[in-house]
């Protein structure tokens, strides 16, 4: 992989990682649905201005409508509803160890929608990696049994890696600021479902939570995704997103420095677990 993509991937999860504790952050002040919306109409809107300087067409060809719905709904719809609906109730560094499990369900859906070949010790990874996150889900509950918010971030985990696969053919005609800027688009506007009362809650919101907020609009949802769509159309998918298991990594220094939390010590078992089968998909991939 070329030391450039190297460092556009480092660079992405260093991003990625700050946004799990200042999802909480935000959901001090803000409901879930709230935050959802809020953060993606200021990600449209930066993409809005990027596009009008570049001078990139607004919209795709119309065949492609369809399939950046799709991207819509799996990238921003699933994903971040899912995770801003899971952090309620799961701490930030737990999140992003849950979100790490990312790659290993990517490698998969790139087997059989891709054809990309794994050796036997990839699909051992696969099989680790999942044990990791059975762990981290469990761990999380005070009585060892499952924790629904923690399974809501475990359907995060799964749309991306769907986005991550399906979104890859489509840098054959478009961009990469052009594939995430019609998918942001796309699924943001099922966000308006969480419009309700948006305004009034607004009045009563932190600068804290509101910082957080344009932050997360912009670095995370904006220059990252983008950053992210360079790197996949450049590189093997499975590649790109082995680095994503940096993400874990960063966002629980982040999260102790920000919030002083710190996971359970099941989930953290279960997190260095399945970065454990991520490392070993990578290695032994093909």
């Amino acid at each position: 992989m070329p030391i450039k993509i190297a460092l556009t991937l480092v660079a992405v999860s260093i991003i990625w990682a700050t946004s799990f504790p200042l999802i909480k952050i935000a959901l001090e002040s803000l409901s879930a649905g709230h935050l959802t919306l809020l953060r993606h109409v200021l990600a449209s809107i930066s993409f809005l201005l990027v596009m009008l300087i570049k001078k990139h067409k607004l919209l795709p060809q119309k065949k492609d409508f369809a399939i950046f719905g799709v991207l819509g709904l799996l990238g921003y719809t699933i994903y971040q509803t899912a995770l801003n609906f899971g952090e309620i109730n799961v701490s930030a560094g737990t999140a992003s160890l849950i979100i790490s499990s990312a790659p290993a369900f990517t490698t998969v859906i790139a087997y059989f929608m891709l054809k990309d070949r794994l050796r036997p010790l990839a699909w051992l990874g696969v099989l680790i990696s999942l044990i990791g996150v059975i762990l981290i889900v469990f761990g999380e509950s005070s009585s060892f049994s499952i924790n629904f918010y923690a399974l809501l971030i475990l359907v995060a985990a799964l749309s991306a890696s769907f986005y991550t696969v399906v979104q890859k053919p489509l840098f054959k005609k478009y961009s990469a600021i052009q594939v995430t800027a019609y998918s942001v688009w796309a699924g943001t506007i099922p966000m308006f479902i969480f419009s309700s009362g948006l305004i009034h809650e607004l009045q009563f919101t932190s600068l804290s939570a509101m910082a957080a907020v344009i932050y997360l609009g912009i670095a995370p949802s904006a220059i990252a995704y983008t950053l992210f769509a360079y790197a996949v159309a450049n590189a093997e998918v499975s590649r790109v997103t082995s680095f994503m298991y940096l993400v874990p990594v960063f966002a629980l220094l982040f999260s102790w420095f920000m919030l002083a939390e710190v996971p359970s010590f099941v989930s953290l078992v279960g997190g260095i677990i399945a970065i454990s089968g991520i490392v070993l998909v990578n290695k032994f991939k093909n």
